[in-house]
């Protein structure tokens, strides 16, 4: 059986989880955040714990246990705490600033570009060079950050470009005559 399956979840204080036959809904400071249930795999809530367990003895419900206690166990953190990504930007003139549900970048574009929100998703820009995406849903926040650094990704030669706050980028060297 799967080692991650075989975990408990904690449910903190606060987070109100309804497991109903094909959904689990889990309400908290942060939202409502809500998710299909496989049918390989059965779902109890034991007082202030989620306990996961295979359906039968396939290796594609073990995977799937696994699965959903890592996707539970996000939809638990992320109502409770919250999931944030922190961009940079490196670049003359490069600047970030978010406005309401947009962000507005002037990213060496002859035009600023402006990135609208999805419900649930808040943007901040502590610095000009600094864009902080906030929300619940672990897998959104991902994937606004990654299409954030899409618009311009970092360039290989001089490194401007958007880029995650914990990332490396290494620099190529120049062709030489």
């Amino acid at each position: 059986m799967s080692r991650v399956g075989k975990m408990p979840i904690a449910v903190p204080q606060g987070v109100d989880v309804q497991i109903t036959a094909d959904q689990i809904t889990v309400k908290g400071a942060n939202g409502t955040l809500a998710r299909a249930v496989s049918p390989l795999v059965s779902v109890q809530q034991d007082g202030a714990q989620l306990k996961l367990a295979p359906v039968n003895d396939s290796a594609e419900a073990n995977a799937m246990s696994g699965t959903m206690r890592a996707l539970l166990a996000n939809m638990v953190n992320g109502v409770s705490k919250g999931f944030e990504r922190k961009l940079s930007l490196v670049g003359v003139g490069y600047r970030a600033q978010a406005q309401g549900q947009k962000l507005n970048l002037q990213v060496g574009y002859s035009h600023p570009v402006v990135k609208d929100m999805p419900a649930g998703i808040k943007v901040e820009c502590p610095t000009q060079t600094e864009i902080l995406i906030k929300g619940a849903d672990r897998q959104v926040v991902g994937q606004i950050a990654a299409e954030v650094r899409a618009i311009r990704p970092p360039e290989p030669y001089k490194g401007k470009g958007i880029r995650y706050a914990d990332e490396r980028v290494v620099l190529k060297e120049t062709k030489k005559k």
